[in-house]
């Protein structure tokens, strides 16, 4: 497989994840269980945890060695502006999060389904921005740093962890009264930024490509503030907080054993 094939096909895994998960509102009869939401939520958080330090931040730091640099540098730097970043933007864009009465971000006339896709939408700008900028890292490393082995592994696992979400956005849903085809078209849609953010990063960063490092930790610490200020704090509300701790530990094995088998 060329190059440009192996951009493609990482580019798309992580749309295709969020996709199946989305198309389970045509098989899934009820609302979803508590306990099974909390799980999900937690093992989504686990594979981005665990993809932040291996495949993004490892990364920066081995290449910043290699280039002779400070090697904490682009790792700390790079992640505290991803998680500012991150921060900006969940002030500014209104949106509603699962089991929450209360939007956040700005005040607007939108309504709460479109709001809530806004949500996962946002929590999805980060993990595309990994996936382009790990890709453009196996460009333009030659394979030396990140290889398409582990390229691929944070693809995959990503997918993995967008097939909850999908369901999680398209379920809840058509309990609002929206009906099962347009549910499922809101989840599809909302994952449609990855791709789109991870195009737009390999195109910035085939540019910049002096400063990789930083953007592989700026992806970190965009992904790591949805964990913290999102993904743990609603699966960790009400009853049945054990899950998401199983879900965590499940996730971050899960990537963990992804990017050292495939990487």
């Amino acid at each position: 497989m060329n190059d440009t094939l192996k951009v493609i096909a990482g580019i798309l895994i992580p749309l295709l994840g969020t996709t199946l998960g989305a198309a389970m509102v045509f098989f899934m009869k009820g609302d979803m269980k508590p306990y099974v939401q909390k799980t999900l939520l937690g093992f989504a958080s686990g594979v981005m945890i665990a993809a932040s330090v291996w495949s993004l931040l490892i990364p920066a730091i081995e290449m910043e060695e290699a280039a002779g640099g400070v090697a904490w540098l682009p790792a700390v730097a790079g992640f505290l502006f991803g998680t500012g970043f991150l921060l900006l933007l969940d002030t500014i864009i209104p949106h509603l999060h699962l089991n929450s009465e209360h939007p956040e971000g700005r005040p607007s006339g939108l309504g709460n389904a479109f709001m809530l896709v806004l949500a996962v939408t946002l929590h999805n700008i980060p993990e595309g921005m990994a996936v382009g900028v790990v890709l453009a890292g196996m460009l333009n490393s030659g394979g030396a740093v990140i290889t398409a082995a582990s390229a691929f592994a944070l693809a995959i696992g990503i997918a993995i962890q967008n097939f909850p979400e999908g369901a999680i956005i398209s379920m809840p849903l058509v309990g609002t009264g929206l009906p099962r085809l347009k549910a499922f078209r809101y989840g599809f849609l909302s994952g449609i930024v990855e791709p789109v953010g991870a195009i737009i990063t390999i195109l910035l960063t085939s540019l910049v490509t002096p400063i990789l490092p930083y953007i592989l930790s700026f992806a970190a610490g965009a992904m790591i503030y949805v964990v913290v200020e999102e993904l743990i704090p609603e699966a960790q509300a009400g009853e049945h907080s054990n899950a998401c701790t199983i879900g965590v530990a499940l996730g971050f094995a899960l990537m963990l054993l992804l990017d050292v088998a495939l990487g």
